[in-house]
């Protein structure tokens, strides 16, 4: 996994990168956690999500926001991270110019940055949502949602109980044809810990099920 450094709106920002396989494959971006609470590129569950989309043969990044690791910049409430976001999307798709489409996945902060680069990038087909905390951040951009994903909680999330972010589920609109599923993780908590398996088994089946089912005959021929 190569390390990359790109220039971010406040300065350069650390990445990883993985070139995906065969001639035009899609590009995927992976969010981190909350970074004034030890989010990074390198948390268990981000890691874990970059390789999944690895293996099934994406261009694949996730890079750490403003402020952390050797990224510059400092912590900038959300705004700065999406502009750091928006800008690794943009890097990813000059080194991959007639990717087909792309997905996006976050963790907890990096899912609701996620979830806004989504409305603002309709190349953006699916998304990945773990431990959405509808408790602390506003949702209501989603209106509506233009893009299919699925949002993981964790049965014993303490930080955001999976009633919350449900009900943020079941109230957000989306485009037609646009579904936006909820799945629970028992006996998991925020971050997963003890259960990290059985939130990317959750996150693979989904992700399985739309590239085999979503996508034109034809379209993308990566590998599990």
């Amino acid at each position: 996994m190569p390390e990359v450094i790109f220039a971010g709106p406040e300065g350069r920002l650390e990445g990883r990168y993985q070139k995906g396989k065969g001639e035009n494959p899609p590009v995927a971006l992976v969010l981190h956690p909350h970074p004034l609470f030890g989010g990074t590129m390198n948390n268990r569950a981000t890691y874990e999500m970059y390789q999944m989309f690895v293996r099934r043969g994406f261009s694949t990044m996730r890079f750490n926001f403003r402020g952390v690791g050797r990224s510059q910049g400092e912590y900038d409430q959300g705004q700065g991270e999406l502009a750091d976001a928006a800008t690794a999307l943009d890097y990813m798709q000059q080194l991959n110019p007639n990717a087909p489409f792309s997905w996006v996945a976050g963790f907890s902060f990096g899912s609701w940055i996620a979830m806004q680069l989504l409305m603002r990038r309709p190349e953006i087909v699916g998304f990945i949502a773990g431990s959405t905390p509808a408790n602390l951040y506003d949702f209501s951009f989603l209106a509506p949602c233009p893009s299919s994903g699925v949002v993981i909680h964790g049965e014993f999330d303490k930080i955001c109980v999976p009633e919350e972010t449900r009900g943020m589920v079941e109230r957000t609109r989306t485009q037609k044809g646009r579904k936006i599923e909820f799945q629970v993780v028992p006996a998991a908590d925020h971050f997963f810990e003890s259960h990290i398996e059985s939130y990317i088994k959750t996150a693979e089946t989904y992700l399985d099920d739309r590239l085999a089912h979503d996508l034109p005959e034809g379209e993308y021929h990566g590998e599990k």
